[in-house]
């Protein structure tokens, strides 16, 4: 109950309303200090001020005696206790309006702290958003939507096109693409067939498939991720202010001078004005005003910045380890390459039949083609005859051309031999991160697209510019070797840790900092939030931040300005 009264107090909206109070209170002193007659607010039946001692004394009131109560040692003696001590002080000698100004100046400089501090929630809030919340049972032959709590060990569920996948499992029957991004960062979605696993809290992007439960509540993949994301907040030990730290003697000091004070003087008063002075109300505005100013700076070039801890660990850093998907990368897929393998077919004529043939499909691969035919301005043609064969290609007739397009496996499969010339290709295409898909007409393969994710632009130069500050980069990432080898290429990292999971990345930036070096982790995504909370600094490039201490928006090449 007290709790619940305190936090109302210490809320925005009363803190104003004691502002208000505190107001008409000073007003008449403003007047009379000013040579004007002696005015009271003859409207209001008792000092203004009282109501701002009641809104902000009673929250600093509780935390005084929390900390006496909780708080071991000398921590008992913090700041809000001399400042309690002041407050009665200063009511004792009827200046109402002292009193209330004190802890008023406290409750601001409270509400300036956690408005630098709150946004470091919001991302462990949306991460426990995306723990599903049901799934559907197939039990005695019939479905059943249960919570996703009441889900046990070798349940068979059945997981439909577009939903979260709500626990660990093994496919049993059926084939699909899954979109793992939020397990480990990769920008394709990955096909999936019977016998492979899936992870809880990744979307089934096509194709219906039935799994056997394998790992279900507090000890999914996604749940694990959580607590990592948990835990490695938890070993971030909050900044003390400056107040607090020094209020172990401050409050001794303060309480002998006033006494020193009252001995010499005879005057109350003056004992209590010392005791006033010695309030630390500057320090208590200082740091979270000059957070906040910092903040409004950076963010002009675009950057955002959590906590005034962050600015003092980012000066520190020494290295800075990589996440490529969204951070590198725009996390998007985009056509890169258009080999055609038939001197009568150009690169155009070979995008307008992919396209057509792609047109019906519900496949990431097959939407980013035909979106590239659309902003080309490459004509489709309608197609018929439109077959999918989940996690493998599709078939199509267009313009009367049977076509195929898919990995070399679905080619293989459907008869089409595959030349060494487009064997060659497929090598090359492969050793630069890219994703290859084949297109055949009848029994002859005709040529490869060819879909890659896209570098930022300014990537390159932010990289260079962190090497001339001999900043050690490394990149950690959950693609594939070759992707990740590639895009570190372009960019210029030589150092590459590939095929990463959650709890590997966390791994990894344990290992460069018990090597006693000050990490910095810029990531993108869910799936890095474990190792952001780990590192001691932290960059999401994700809009809404899961990073402890700073993200920044699509902006990389700030970046080392922040650092």
């Amino acid at each position: 109950m007290l709790k619940k009264l305190k936090c109302f107090l210490a809320g925005l909206p009363m803190t104003i309303v004691a502002g208000v109070f505190l107001l008409l209170d000073f007003i008449p002193h403003l007047i009379e200090e000013f040579g004007g007659m002696p005015v009271r607010l003859s409207f209001l039946p008792f000092d203004p001020a009282w109501v701002t001692i009641v809104i902000s004394g009673i929250p600093l009131l509780y935390l005084a005696i929390w900390r006496i109560i909780y708080n071991p040692g000398i921590s008992k003696i913090s700041s809000a206790l001399l400042i309690c001590i002041a407050m009665f002080a200063a009511i004792a000698i009827g200046d109402l309006f002292a009193a209330g100004e004190v802890v008023f100046i406290m409750a601001i400089g409270a509400l300036l702290e956690e408005a630098t501090t709150n946004r470091a929630k919001k991302g462990l809030k949306n991460l426990i958003s995306l723990a599903p919340t049901k799934g559907r049972r197939l039990k005695d032959g019939k479905e059943e939507m249960i919570p996703a709590e009441e889900i046990r060990q070798g349940d068979i569920l059945r997981i439909l096109p577009g939903e979260t996948i709500p626990v660990d499992g093994t496919i049993i029957n059926g084939e699909t693409s899954v979109d793992q991004s939020v397990m480990t960062g990769e920008s394709l979605p990955v096909d999936k067939g019977v016998g492979e696993e899936v992870f809880c809290g990744t979307v089934n992007r096509f194709g219906s498939i039935d799994i056997s439960a394998t790992t279900v509540g507090e000890n999914s993949s996604l749940q694990k991720l959580i607590r990592m994301v948990q835990d490695a907040e938890n070993k971030q030990a909050p900044m003390q202010r400056i107040a607090d730290r020094v209020a172990s003697w401050l409050v001794p000091v303060a309480l002998l001078i006033a006494i020193l004070a009252y001995v010499f003087t005879g005057n109350i008063v003056t004992a209590v004005t010392v005791l006033v002075v010695f309030c630390p109300c500057a320090l208590v505005l200082a740091t979270p005003t000059a957070i906040m100013a910092a903040i409004g700076q950076a963010t002009k070039h675009g950057v955002i910045i959590k906590s005034g801890e962050a600015l003092e660990k980012m000066g520190k850093v020494d290295t800075i380890a990589f996440d490529k998907t969204g951070t590198l990368t725009f996390g998007r897929l985009d056509v890169s390459d258009m080999i055609s393998f038939d001197e009568s077919i150009s690169e155009a004529d070979l995008l307008s039949m992919a396209a057509s043939a792609e047109a019906k499909s519900e496949h990431p691969l097959g939407k980013a083609i035909v979106a590239y035919a659309k902003v080309k301005k490459v004509p489709l043609m309608e197609s018929t005859a439109f077959r999918m064969t989940t996690g493998k290609g599709i078939f199509a007739e267009v313009d009367n051309r049977r076509l195929f397009c898919g990995n070399e496996k679905f080619l293989t499969e459907n008869g089409v031999s595959i030349d060494n010339k487009a064997q060659s290709a497929l090598e090359r295409l492969r050793t630069q991160g890219k994703v290859s898909i084949l297109v055949a007409e009848g029994q002859k393969c005709i040529g490869v697209i060819a879909l890659s994710d896209v570098l930022r632009p300014e990537a390159k130069d932010m990289v260079s510019r962190l090497s001339d500050m001999r900043t050690r980069t490394v990149l950690l990432t959950g693609d594939h070797q070759k992707t990740a080898d590639y895009f570190a290429q372009q960019v210029g990292i030589s150092e590459v840790w590939a095929e990463l999971l959650p709890e590997e990345k966390v791994q990894s930036i344990e290992k460069l900092q018990a090597e006693n070096h000050r990490v910095c982790m810029i990531g993108d995504g869910v799936n890095d939030a474990p190792a952001l909370k780990t590192a001691h600094g932290s960059v999401d490039t994700h809009y809404w931040g899961t990073g402890t201490q700073c993200w920044i928006l699509f902006r990389c090449s700030d970046c080392c300005a922040a650092l």
